[in-house]
């Protein structure tokens, strides 16, 4: 069964043309239609069976460790609810927030998709830039260009999804687009922000970062909404009650309230977390830093990788690009680590 175009794909390509111009990438034909694929079938089912439409916002979360991406959707009772888990094909780089262009680090933080950034005419089949650096990353110093969400299974900074993948995602953002969405939040994380996680890199040198990162879960999980986002005194603040357009993210915080409703939820939800940290510390739990060759890929992808080598694995799942350093991907720290809580939620199949 196929879905039939609909007048979405007709309201959104002039955004969708617009970032081609703009963004990296090279031109495709002018018949190309690939960015205009509809849904899969079985896909629309499950938004269905989950109270959900193709017009329904999105939202998005990434997890280097895990090498995830979800989409979320917002269902008939207003709340989002994940959609579908998609298996990441590469990312680069080590765990920690991108500092500087070249470093091959993928970037760490919440940002912004906004239409125009959205790319139909990738290199890497399709494309959507996050927007890094964002303004609280730039006001840190940090640079850096063009880190995508896209296809192919090769990565410099950006998290490849796979051909397939990556249609599927495109796809949805382009549907919510063209429903009035203006933008979707994406929560780059360099892991699940679980309690055993927590406590496990409870020594890195990043874990100030990744718990400020964790507030802004902590919001999401508690409420089911995207926060609102701001930034000051160099970090993120979240759900903020009225106007931060005065907000320097490198000066001082001035005072400010989160709505108490919210605010209680999330307070219960971080000192829920705390105790199980607690837990696991006192359990034994160490404190760990794992070091990448050069980031990472999916299982699922790593067995193919390891069965198959790296030029039968490209043909199927990339084309004409060629799979990044595929002996650093073969080199994951966490193999044979496995989580004392459940890791995953939802499909990892990306049909």
């Amino acid at each position: 069964m196929q879905i039939r175009p609909t007048r979405s794909f007709v309201r959104l390509a002039a955004a969708l043309a617009l970032g081609a111009s703009v963004l990296s990438g090279c031109v495709v034909g002018e018949g190309d239609t690939r960015h205009l694929q509809p849904l899969p079938a079985k896909l629309v089912a499950q938004m269905s069976a989950k109270g959900m439409t193709q017009a329904d916002p999105i939202f998005v979360r990434i997890y280097k460790k895990e090498s995830e991406l979800e989409v979320w959707k917002r269902d008939r009772s207003g709340s989002y609810a994940l959609l579908k888990t998609y298996p990441m094909c590469r990312w680069s780089g080590q765990l920690g927030p991108k500092k500087q262009e070249g470093d091959r680090q993928a970037p760490e933080g919440f940002y912004t998709v906004t239409a125009d950034l959205m790319n139909p005419r990738s290199q890497f089949y399709l494309s959507f830039n996050l927007g890094y650096p964002n303004t609280l990353e730039r006001s840190l110093g940090y640079s850096g260009s063009a880190l995508m969400v896209h296809g192919a299974c090769t990565s410099a900074g950006c998290f490849a999804m796979t051909d397939d993948g990556v249609t599927e995602i495109f796809g949805l953002a382009r549907e919510a687009f063209a429903s009035g969405q203006a933008s979707f939040q994406v929560q780059a994380l360099p892991f699940r922000m679980t309690p055993e996680n927590m406590a496990r890199y409870r020594g890195n040198a990043n874990i100030a970062y990744w718990r400020n990162l964790k507030e802004g879960v902590d919001h999401f999980d508690a409420t089911r909404q995207p926060p609102r986002l701001a930034a000051c005194g160099g970090r993120y603040v979240f759900n903020v009650n009225g106007d931060t357009s005065s907000f320097d993210p490198a000066g001082p915080c001035p005072a400010y309230e989160v709505e108490p409703a919210v605010q209680s939820l999330v307070s219960a939800r971080n000192a829920r977390d705390e105790a199980r940290v607690a837990e696991f510390v006192s359990a034994g739990v160490p404190a760990t830093s794992f070091a990448y060759a050069d980031g990472g890929m999916h299982p699922r992808f790593r067995n193919l990788l390891r069965t198959m080598g790296p030029e039968r694995m490209q043909a199927m799942v990339s084309g004409k690009i060629a799979i990044s350093r595929p002996e650093a991907a073969l080199k994951d720290p966490f193999d044979g680590d496995a989580p004392a809580e459940p890791a995953t939620t939802g499909s990892l199949g990306t049909d």
